[in-house]
């Protein structure tokens, strides 16, 4: 198809050429037709630049036919035509190590032609310290308890590395993203990358039905009224309820999304008819709400939020919740104690009901109780405490539910720069494994739980003082506001006690 021409004026605005301008390609090379183009002109000296009308130039040139380019330039002495084409703008080496770095974590479809997943390059060293497995994985069977507890792991260079990912930690579940999670759109999962994901679910013995619990996007508001954008959030939730049924996954975990400035019972009644919709195309994934921490507008922060969700679904079949403990513990419902756990999940069960619990996220609270503040610390070191995990891993309504470790991994390294520590993930699956049936009142366990509540004390000190800073400001602002009414009101009592010294009235 001919390609338009266009030319650029003195202030780089980017005209278009008439339409009868067309450059056709032949062989590597174009023969460019240009009417009533104007030709820049440059001294080498000057900045100044001169417009001089062309008309009826022919001339034969090369093109280097690469995608990248913003536009292709044809350079002479003292003329240049630009051809601009509709196509992704220019990346430097830099920009582009700078979006592989931001998309390499979550960017774990491959590419839209199907080519094999690409990895960056590793040494040796590398490749063979992450061959090596930071800690066996548990026999579920051999647990007093089946819990299946992993991490949220990296899907870097294709879906399949997540599986070599949760190996390494010794995690018997795992969460992922299946894109980038930072974008709208993103190419389809490589053919290959499909095939070798299935193929190592049943080599290592992990159940995608069950135990694979893909992470939503972040964009995604399901709640959205503007109908533009509501149709983007939708399409990218969709497809990723497509991705989930190519790889054989079934449950697929969601913020539900946020009111904006909307009443929430209609924002609520928008998720249900997103889901019944995406229901509808798709035929099997479950779409698991997931409880949040309460800021702000968001929906999700209490039982009856996501009860109400559920009951607008028309097949309920496809619908479940993912409790997170950190967002549950800042919403306000305990879980430290044994029998503050219970009354949360007896809450639970009455208002939801248990039949649509189908994971968990595992994370400790920087935070204190009901700060409504998603800040997750690393288990035993916050708020929470290792007692409240102890209470989740012994509940035996819990059994079989992928259980994931979404706590914090990034550690500074020697040099100062920021790196991830996966042992950290490693080393907590297995704490949280040896709490199973052990007794929460033995020396040993207390000896662990005080050592990680003096690993996150300055942090709990730092977050529980931001919190009170907070609550002060708004008792103060809410005392000057009361404070008219007030001084009001202590007139109105000054003036009964004078009426009733001297009528003789009694005062109460």
């Amino acid at each position: 198809m001919p390609r338009r021409l266009s030319r650029k004026n003195d202030n780089q605005n980017t005209e278009a050429l008439p339409p009868d301008t067309v450059a056709t390609p032949k062989k590597g090379r174009a023969s460019v037709k240009v009417e009533h183009t104007e030709i820049v002109t440059k001294s080498p000296n000057k900045s100044t630049k001169k417009k001089v009308k062309k008309e009826n130039l022919y001339e034969e040139i090369d093109i280097e036919q690469r995608q990248e380019s913003v536009g292709i330039k044809i350079n002479r002495v003292k003329a240049k035509v630009v051809l601009e084409e509709e196509i992704a703008p220019r990346q430097t080496p830099s920009t582009k190590r700078k979006s592989k770095a931001i998309d390499e974590d979550e960017e774990g479809a491959g590419n839209a032609e199907g080519k094999k997943p690409t990895k960056k390059r590793k040494t040796k060293e590398e490749k063979e310290a992450e061959a090596m497995p930071l800690a066996a994985r548990t026999a579920v069977g051999g647990l007093k308890k089946a819990m299946h507890i992993g991490a949220h792991v990296s899907a870097a260079g294709g879906v399949h590395n997540s599986i070599q990912n949760a190996l390494h930690i010794g995690g018997n579940a795992f969460a992922l993203f299946l894109k980038s999670q930072r974008k709208w759109l993103s190419p389809a999962t490589a053919p290959e990358a499909r095939d070798q994901f299935k193929s190592f679910c049943l080599e290592h013995k992990y159940d995608a039905i069950k135990h694979v619990l893909p992470h939503g996007s972040y964009l995604v508001n399901l709640a959205q009224a503007d109908a533009e954008k509501a149709e983007q959030a939708y399409d990218c939730f969709l497809d990723d309820l497509q991705r989930c049924e190519a790889l054989g996954i079934q449950l697929y975990n969601f913020h539900p999304g946020s009111t904006g400035k909307h009443p929430r019972p209609e924002s609520i009644g928008r998720i249900a008819t997103q889901l019944n919709k995406a229901h509808k195309a798709t035929s099997n994934v479950i779409t698991v709400l997931e409880n949040m921490a309460g800021s702000g507008n968001v929906i999700g922060s209490t039982w009856e939020d996501l009860r109400d969700i559920i009951a607008l679904i028309d097949d309920k079949s496809r619908v479940g919740v993912c409790i997170d403990t950190c967002h549950t513990f800042a919403a306000g419902y305990d879980l430290r104690s044994p029998e503050a756990f219970k009354k949360t999940m007896d809450s639970f069960a009455n208002v939801v009901g248990m039949q649509y619990l189908k994971a968990l996220h595992l994370n400790d609270s920087k935070a204190p109780l009901s700060s409504n503040r998603d800040l997750h610390a690393n288990i035993g070191t916050g708020f929470l405490g290792l007692r409240a995990f102890h209470n989740v891993v012994n509940f035996s309504s819990l059994q079989g539910l992928p259980m994931v470790l979404e706590t914090p991994i990034d550690k500074k390294g020697p040099d100062g720069k920021v790196v991830e520590d996966k042992n950290v993930w490693a080393t907590e699956i297995k704490l949280l494994e040896g709490l199973i049936g052990t007794d929460a009142e033995s020396e040993d366990f207390k000896r662990e739980e005080q050592r990680l509540q003096d690993v996150g004390a300055e942090e709990r000190k730092k977050f529980q003082s931001q919190v009170d800073k907070k609550q002060q400001r708004t008792l103060d602002s809410m005392l000057k506001k009361a404070s008219p009414k007030k001084k009001t009101k202590a007139k109105k009592n000054d003036d009964d006690d004078n009426f009733d010294a001297s009528e003789g009235g009694c005062s109460h």
